[in-house]
């Protein structure tokens, strides 16, 4: 690509004791090797010593303790509840049936709580303990998956969403998902090295080329959406190719730029931002595309101020202008203009679907994404017999995919048979709502988030039902953190933790993902949420317009101010009248 290599130079003239920890532990680890292997078989702590734990996050791993027991083992003087979470690397979400049952099997004999869905289409297995995580990887490996670059600083597993409307086309966008994922991912040698037991040549200079040894200065996440179906929350993504199709072919992707929703409650100069429109691209060009953007944030994201090192601060750094005239260098020609399409929501398909091509295909409410008990035994025993392939969806539900329509009535006697089928038909709020993990293992984590997501779930749909409003989808989203797991920024409805049993609740954003919400009250309980909820709801039953969404509605009647892709915090600036 032309300029790239008078571009890849500008992070490594940086003096090394000028960067932040992070990027220092990056440039002396080898390519991400550090100590890790020493750490495994060190059996006089259940944890991996020193800073080691911040490069396994580039092989999927975190380390983690429960938190519950930190003060009962603390004074006890026993070291914390160590364990690690494996992350695995699936784009697009899809598994095939030996896939399933061999994570099945896997999270059995590895983990202690089962398998969880991520809103980032994949699967976390949470409990590994040290001794175990080698052959816990092996067996990863053994059912053709892998965990490269599910986390750290470097290109997440790519995302891709679902729409049944033509079956060829959503094939297409799965495999350039699945491309994309495989052209960003890091190539040291490390990572077979320490699990695989592979006797890997050190290659020092040249072993990672896309990246560099000290890779990218924060996470960079990339997604392909199908309107006008936004599942994806393609606006939040750093780079989002959205399908733009004619008739039932695939002409191409808009592409947009820079979204991100993570921020810190306690600097003005943090907040979550929508990504923009770019341009247009040929449909075979977008995995290359995304490398060019990629190496960009390699080469301009900030490695000295780590919280301003994502993609969407170096975008609003270099301003949008300079940024084309970047990828323009690097791509060898502008980007095309971006051509029309339309959103109409963002939530999982219902029930069953059949796609253009006759197929059927089932969606499975999983709750938070929690596999474990009666509900992994339960769908162990359906995926034995089962003809077709499994998706992991973005808002933490699985698909049932490929029936053949001659075995539709055999797989829903199975479902029902099993104590599945109610599942097909789950509470309509339940399938607009998303929480993160968050207690007692998210070491991020502020206030809860999963454990009291039922019960929250249950008090929001009784207070709609109150106000005649059961049938009225309200998207709704729950975090432990400001972090932003579950993108509760796009939310209509987001709550992000803050200390204990406090949250900030923020309104407004829009039901299609494509407005940010803003801050409406900081620091409340969850009892004072819905006091100030309520009389919003009475009054959005009152007054709505057809159609109208609640998000929608509070931006009409200025209880909140619309805010537009972008990302200036000083527009973040609630209505206070109403809640005075």
């Amino acid at each position: 690509m032309a300029g790239d290599t008078l571009d890849r130079s500008r992070d490594r003239s940086q003096p090394v004791a000028k960067l932040c920890s992070n990027e220092q532990l990056k440039a002396r680890s080898r390519f991400l090797r550090g100590d890790i292997a020493q750490g495994l078989i060190d059996s006089s702590t259940r944890a991996v010593p020193g800073d080691d734990t911040l490069l396994m996050k580039f092989h999927g791993i975190y380390m983690q303790d429960d938190r519950d027991q930190r003060s009962d083992r603390q004074r006890r003087k026993l070291e914390p509840n160590y364990q690690f979470m494996v992350r695995l690397r699936i784009p697009g979400g899809v598994l095939s049936t030996s896939q399933w049952l061999g994570l099945d099997k896997l999270a059995r004999h590895f983990a202690e709580r089962g398998l969880r869905i991520t809103t980032r289409q994949t699967i976390q297995l949470h409990g590994v303990r040290k001794p175990r995580l080698r052959a816990c990887m092996q067996a990863i490996r053994d059912i053709g998956l892998d965990t490269i670059a599910a986390c750290g600083d470097d290109s997440r597993g790519v995302i891709c969403g679902f729409n049944v409307q033509s079956a060829p086309v959503q094939r297409q966008v799965a495999s350039l998902a699945r491309q994309t994922s495989q052209l960003l991912i890091p190539r040291t040698g490390a990572y077979r090295e320490i699990w695989y037991g592979e006797d890997v040549v050190y290659k020092n200079q040249l072993e990672d080329p896309d990246y560099g040894e000290t890779y990218l200065p924060r996470k960079f996440k990339v997604g392909f959406a199908l309107p006008p179906v936004n599942d994806i929350d393609v606006y939040g993504q750093d780079v989002g190719f959205i399908a733009i199709t004619e008739g039932d072919s695939l002409a191409g992707f808009n592409v947009v730029v820079g979204g991100g929703m993570g921020q810190l409650d306690t600097r003005d100069d943090s907040y979550p931002r929508l990504a923009e429109p770019a341009g247009f691209v040929a449909a075979e060009r977008a995995p290359a595309l995304a490398l060019a953007i990629m190496t960009i944030q390699r080469d301009y994201g900030d490695r000295v101020d780590r919280h301003r090192a994502r993609f969407k601060y170096t975008l609003d750094r270099l301003g949008m202008d300079s940024f084309l005239e970047l990828l323009t260098q690097r791509w060898g020609e502008p980007l095309q203009p971006p051509r029309a399409f339309t959103f109409t929501h963002n939530g999982d398909p219902q029930g069953l679907q059949q796609d253009s091509e006759g197929l059927w295909h089932a969606t499975l409410e999983i709750a938070n994404g929690r596999i474990q008990g009666a509900l992994q035994d339960q769908l162990q025993g359906f995926v034995q017999s089962f003809a077709g392939y499994l998706r992991l969806t973005t808002n933490q539900n699985l698909i049932l995919g490929g029936i053949e329509p001659d075995l539709l009535e055999t797989s829903q006697w199975r479902l029902d048979d099993l104590g599945l089928a109610a599942r097909l038909s789950p509470s309509l709020q339940s399938t607009y709502s998303l929480s993160c993990v968050a207690l007692p293992t998210c070491g991020l984590a502020m206030a809860e988030a999963e454990r009291i997501m039922p019960q929250l779930l249950q008090r929001f749909e009784d207070s709609k039902a109150s106000f005649g409003l059961q049938d009225i989808p309200i998207t709704l989203r729950v975090t432990g953190c400001p972090n932003g797991c579950a993108r509760p920024y796009i939310a209509e409805i987001g709550l992000t933790g803050r200390a204990p049993n406090l949250y900030n609740l923020y309104l407004g954003g829009g039901f299609h993902g494509e407005r940010l919400n803003q801050l409406y009250a900081s620091n409340v309980s969850i009892d004072r949420a819905f006091e100030l909820l309520d009389p919003l709801l009475a009054r959005f039953a009152a007054g709505r317009q057809a159609g109208e969404h609640f998000g929608d509605y509070l931006i009409r009647c200025r209880i909140v101010q619309a805010i537009a892709h972008g990302s200036d915090p000083q527009r973040m600036i609630p209505v206070l009248e109403e809640h005075s």
